[in-house]
């Protein structure tokens, strides 16, 4: 038994023994590999030649390209849609004032009324039938003018062939000759020194500002000159019929009441409306 204890020992010994040597061996390799000429490689690596500098090319022209997207003012273009209702809505807001200003319906329509007045009629023919013929006989002695307008104005700026500002001298230089035209000095005089104007050297230098009431003014006059006109034959009527209502003793008959019918009759057989609108369109023949 002591000697199988023995045994056992001694093995145990040498176990361990080589246990130990062994480990210490391969960390002796382990040490020699890393401080050998592989790991001297590694920590230590060889520098490479350096690359000769490449010489810089010359720099390329810059190409220009057209511009896709260009934002300007669009002058001489054909005008927008959006842009086309608002001026017929503005001008649709300012067509009476126009119409009462810049053409003959003024005069038409006051010399109308003054020959209902002079018949002894108040009320016929109603001021929508006045009205009525009164624009039309203006668009009939104005159609000449407008054309021009339209043609030299409206459809080049329509068509994007003028500006506004050119568009807009054009367009008014025929209204403005038709209203010259028509204007007496006297009336252009007047409204020059009512807002201590100076005198310009020709006519085309008169602002619209100044040529527009002094037109209205004298077609205002013409058509009291034509309305005194018309009355003449009608108040020597009622003094036949007054005078002669008096002679009889006829004191309570209105004498109105009776020359009514002799007016009527008269204004019938000389075919009035047609002498009164004959000599207003032909007022405005200026050849």
């Amino acid at each position: 038994m002591t000697l199988l204890r023995r045994g056992g020992l001694l093995v145990a010994l040498l176990a361990v023994l080589f246990i130990v040597f062994g480990s210490s061996a391969q960390s002796a390799s382990a040490t020699a590999l890393a401080d050998g000429p592989v790991a001297a490689a590694v920590a230590h690596p060889v520098a490479a030649d350096p690359t000769a500098p490449v010489a810089p090319s010359a720099p390329a022209s810059p190409t220009v390209s057209p511009p896709q997207d260009t934002i300007g003012v669009n002058l001489g273009t054909k005008p927008s849609q959006s842009v086309n209702i608002l001026l017929l809505v503005t001008v649709l807001s300012v067509a009476p004032s126009v119409l009462l200003m810049v053409t003959s319906f003024t005069k038409i329509f006051v010399v109308l009324s003054l020959t209902r007045n002079a018949l002894g009629l108040t009320t016929v023919p109603p001021n929508q039938v006045l009205a009525g013929l009164s624009l039309f006989l203006s668009l009939f002695i104005m159609g000449p003018v407008l054309s021009q307008v339209n043609k030299l104005g409206i459809q080049p700026y329509l068509k994007g062939t003028k500006s506004t500002h050119n568009a807009w001298g054009d367009g008014t230089k025929p209204l403005r000759e038709f209203m010259l035209a028509h204007t007496r000095p006297q009336e252009i005089a007047l409204m020059l020194r009512a807002g201590n104007l100076p005198n310009p050297a020709d006519k085309s230098k008169l602002e619209l500002t100044s040529i527009i009431p002094a037109f209205v003014l004298s077609e205002l006059r013409a058509a009291m000159i034509i309305g005194f006109v018309i009355y003449v034959p009608f108040v020597i009527i009622d003094l036949v019929v007054s005078s002669s209502l008096m002679s009889l003793g006829m004191m309570m008959l209105p004498p109105v009441s009776v020359s009514l019918p002799f007016k009527l009759l008269l204004f019938v057989l000389v075919d009035g409306w047609g002498l009164i609108i004959t000599a207003l369109v032909q007022s405005y023949h200026t050849g």
